[in-house]
């Protein structure tokens, strides 16, 4: 007999637990359990820029942690007001010892879950058109982004709207890439999306297509000034940006503006791949992890692009941002404008297992050319400068002459091609 006292009612009620018979109906759910966890971990293959790691030693529960699971089971089974499907109490066991670590970037994904993260390095998805980025203190999720002539533009979201909910799933709790799988989904479907704007709560229902997003974009400004932007570092963006550059070089470019304002990042072999495209030959970025092993990732020097850059950053310049504009400005290769950057010096590594789930998980710090570890402070500009738009374009009719941020590079830019 256990005495426990219930909030509810504000009593102590008693209630008899028949441990032994708990412990009956669960060992065999809770021996599969044991050792269908044990058998992913042995078979768990990583892979890492292109090299196979050897297999990890096999990690097994003690009996004791083995036993109190298989308890906890029977407990759920025998006193749980709703039937529980086992499948989603083993999910939830695999997903609770990687949150166990404290680690925000860290996560495990089921095999659904695994293969919409896939979708998201192609840059082609069944979605409504939007950039999101989670806040690393508060959790939230922000719009840093809004496509032109996409759903979410005609339904009205904008830059700087907190995502509340998507078909009441709501944002609260849950890591970004595992909220924007509701969010997607096929095309010609809706999804009712609830956000806050202003201190204001809105709800709207937006209608999904088949989303190809560029994640470059390029102009010409006057004066043999190429402008790049790079939304994020996905599977196509290295070859985008060598395009871009030879089709503003064919103009006449001269000097470049780079702009990595509210990219929240990406693949790091892209952004080694464009740094490779600017820099000479030297470190790019490196990794040590907690055994202090260093992996160094290169340029060659191939493709140097010997000519004055501005990079524009902000608070939403993210990880590979920040390592691209790091590598730049410790080689001298360009000058940093605009405001501090995120913050985030650390690497993840989705470890893929036989059963199609998947691990991510924080793997490395990684350190600039210089050997700066940018996590929790971010990356200072040399001119910092506060966004400021007056123009009244948006999307494909932005007007570039109204930001400041890129006025003030054009400006830096002519001076240091006197």
């Amino acid at each position: 007999m256990n005495e426990e006292y219930d909030p509810v009612y504000g009593v102590t009620v008693t209630r008899e637990v028949d441990e032994k018979a708990i412990k009956r109906r669960s060992f065999r759910h809770g021996l599969f359990a044991g050792l269908g966890i044990m058998l992913v971990f042995a078979l768990l293959t990583v892979s890492i820029a292109g090299i196979t790691l050897y297999r990890r030693y096999m990690t097994s529960f003690t009996e004791d942690v083995g036993a109190k699971a298989s308890l906890i089971e029977g407990i759920i089974s025998q006193y749980y007001y709703e039937d529980v499907d086992q499948a989603t109490l083993d999910e939830g066991v695999y997903a609770g010892i990687v949150d166990s670590l404290g680690d925000k970037y860290s996560a495990y994904y089921t095999e659904d879950e695994y293969e919409q993260l896939n979708i998201d390095v192609t840059g082609k998805y069944g979605g409504v058109g939007m950039s999101l980025q989670q806040d690393a203190d508060t959790g939230a999720i922000k719009v840093v982004r809004v496509y032109q002539d996409v759903p979410a533009e005609k339904a009205g979201l904008k830059a700087g709207d907190i995502i509340l909910s998507a078909d009441g799933n709501e944002a609260d709790g849950m890591q970004l890439d595992v909220f924007v799988q509701f969010i997607r989904g096929e095309e010609g479907t809706d999804v009712e999306i609830t956000y806050m704007r202003d201190g204001e709560e809105y709800t709207t229902v937006v209608t999904r297509e088949i989303i190809t997003l560029p994640s470059v974009y390029s102009h010409m400004e006057s004066d043999g000034i190429g402008y790049i932007q790079i939304t994020e570092f996905m599977s196509n963006t290295a070859e985008e940006f060598k395009s871009a550059v030879d089709e503003l070089t064919a103009q006449g470019m001269t000097s470049l503006i780079i702009d990595l304002r509210d990219n929240p990042g990406g693949l790091l072999d892209v952004v080694v791949n464009i740094a490779d495209e600017i820099l000479p030959k030297g470190t790019v970025v490196y990794m040590e992890d907690k055994n202090g092993k260093r992996t160094t990732y290169t340029s060659d020097a191939e493709h140097y692009m010997d000519i004055p850059i501005v990079v524009l950053i902000n608070k939403n310049s993210a990880s590979a941002s920040e390592i691209l504009a790091g590598a730049l400005r410790d080689y001298g290769a360009a000058v940093l404008l605009g405001t501090t950057t995120f913050g985030k010096g650390v690497v993840q590594t989705t470890l893929p297992l036989t059963d199609g789930s998947a691990v991510k998980l924080t793997i490395a710090t990684y350190y600039t050319p210089s050997g700066e570890c940018i996590h929790g402070t971010g990356i200072s500009p040399d001119f910092e400068l506060e966004y400021e738009y007056t123009g009244e374009g948006t999307g494909s009719n932005y007007e570039y002459d109204k930001d400041n941020q890129v006025v003030k590079a054009v400006e830096l830019l002519g001076a240091m091609e006197e």
